[in-house]
């Protein structure tokens, strides 16, 4: 079964080392608009796993955060949401990393707890009769030289 939050305000994120993000649900509309980013559709064809992975998050990124706290400059002063802040953010491995696990991939996994379900007394194979019968056992027979 797919549980389905009606609620798709936006929430606040704690990516780790003081940093929150205030993100939009991640919908359909919100991977499209991703996906369609310019800077995912000049990904070169030879561009590895990982450098696609952290063009499409900051693409992500960009389109989801309305807010954020503990984000600042290198003097220490808050600075406030920018697309260049946002990539910047992003470059910083820990946060790449928990922006990736705790809002990419939680909006790609279904409900996983009741992933996997029984078998159905009525489904494909139900009725089917066993055919296979074991091999009858032989006595092992003497090498002849």
């Amino acid at each position: 079964m797919i549980r389905l939050d009606l609620n798709n305000e936006p929430a606040w994120l704690d990516l780790g080392h003081g940093v929150r993000l205030h993100l939009q649900p991640l919908t359909t509309a919100m991977m499209v608009a991703s996906r369609n980013d310019p800077s995912v559709a000049a990904l070169n064809e030879s561009a590895t796993d990982e450098e696609s992975a952290l063009v499409f998050a900051k693409a992500l990124a960009r389109n989801a955060t309305l807010d954020w706290d503990g984000v600042g400059d290198a003097g220490g002063n808050v600075i406030p949401v920018s697309d260049e802040a946002i990539d910047a953010l992003l470059d910083v491995w820990p946060l790449f990393e928990a922006f990736q696990i705790k809002y990419v991939a939680k909006g790609l996994v279904l409900d996983q707890e009741k992933n996997v379900s029984a078998l159905l007394p009525n489904g494909s194979s139900a009725g089917a009769e066993i055919i296979a019968q074991p091999a009858p056992a032989t006595a092992p027979t003497a090498r002849k030289s």
